[in-house]
């Protein structure tokens, strides 16, 4: 996945310590003191010019991202935050390989090339300073889109639902992700994906965290992730009720989520109730993930969605 390549963003000192350590053996390599202190500013300017611009290519093109990614990214940072600083970069390497030019030019018919040189490098190092922020900013997005899921291209169940109503549990019991579970709300942090093989298929299952029933503007983080993979990526979308409320979430709120995103998708979704060893429910197909009755059944209802294929029945799912 592009965006696990990002290389680690250094900082401001981090770039600069760099470029002083290959100016300074530039600088050794001319016998003239003169030459060698030219040379030490053009090799400054370019060390810092190319490892900024280095930096801001790395990055992914936000707008060639699926709309899955784009949007998660938009949700964490915001794009045009992650624009600006990468922005910033390109002005400061812009800046320094033209201050870094300029005053190696001058050099050439000064009396004292000590003092430019000292010069340059205090320009150089204030504009590259400047950008420190956005260089810490921009490592802190290169560590969190590292650690997304690589979503895939083929037939995606997403499970919904409030949080603590068995959806990490369903996930781990048919793929192979293996999400924490515990038995309080928003255990799951960010979208999970497992697989399972079926024939010559690959089937994937993408796990969201809780979702309340409010306002879309008052969700958190957390909740507008897991909006966007049911917008997004999924062909079947698998909805878990605890009639039993067990969760800490009345029935009628989580009716009223089903509703929203019912609405929302352009994509068919089933609706199961879960926990039916402690309250079976009624209108919906019903599973347990703690004893494990009728999980196969509830699987086998979202594999007749995918397009069937000889090499692939759905017989294999056991």
């Amino acid at each position: 996945m592009e965006l696990e390549k990002i290389p680690t963003v250094p900082t401001a000192e981090e770039v600069l310590d760099r470029a002083f350590r290959r100016a300074a053996v530039k600088r050794k390599e001319k016998l003239n003191k003169d030459r060698g202190n030219e040379e030490f500013v053009r090799s400054i300017s370019s060390a810092v010019f190319d490892k900024l611009d280095d930096t801001v290519r790395k990055f992914p093109s936000f707008d060639a991202l699926s709309p899955f990614y784009r949007e998660t990214v938009n949700i964490l940072f915001g794009i045009d935050r992650v624009k600006q600083s990468l922005g910033a970069l390109a002005w400061a390497a812009s800046q320094a390989r033209s201050v870094g030019v300029s005053y190696a030019r001058e050099m050439r018919h000064a009396e004292d090339t000590a003092v430019l040189r000292r010069r340059a490098v205090a320009r150089i190092s204030s504009i590259v300073h400047q950008v420190d922020t956005d260089l810490h900013f921009l490592n802190d997005v290169r560590n969190s889109l590292r650690k997304l899921p690589e979503v895939q291209d083929t037939f995606t169940v997403v499970i919904a639902g409030f949080p603590n109503v068995g959806k990490s549990s369903f996930i781990r019991l048919v793929s192979s992700a293996e999400p924490e579970i515990a038995g309080y709300a928003f255990t799951t942090k960010q979208v999970i994906v497992g697989h399972r093989e079926i024939g010559r298929e690959r089937i994937q299952f993408v796990d969201t965290p809780g979702v309340l029933d409010r306002p879309a503007d008052e969700r958190n983080v957390i909740e507008q992730q897991a909006m966007s993979a049911v917008t997004h990526v999924a062909d079947v979308i698998l909805f878990i009720i605890d009639a039993s409320e067990e969760c800490g979430y009345p029935l009628v709120d989580q009716i009223h989520l089903l509703d929203e995103i019912r609405r929302e998708s352009d994509v068919p979704v089933e609706a199961v109730v879960n926990k039916a060893d402690i309250f079976p429910g009624e209108g919906y197909p019903s599973m347990s993930t703690a004893t494990g009755e009728g999980v196969m059944e509830v699987l086998d209802l979202l594999l007749r969605y995918r397009v069937s294929s000889p090499s692939s029945p759905l017989e294999d799912i056991q």
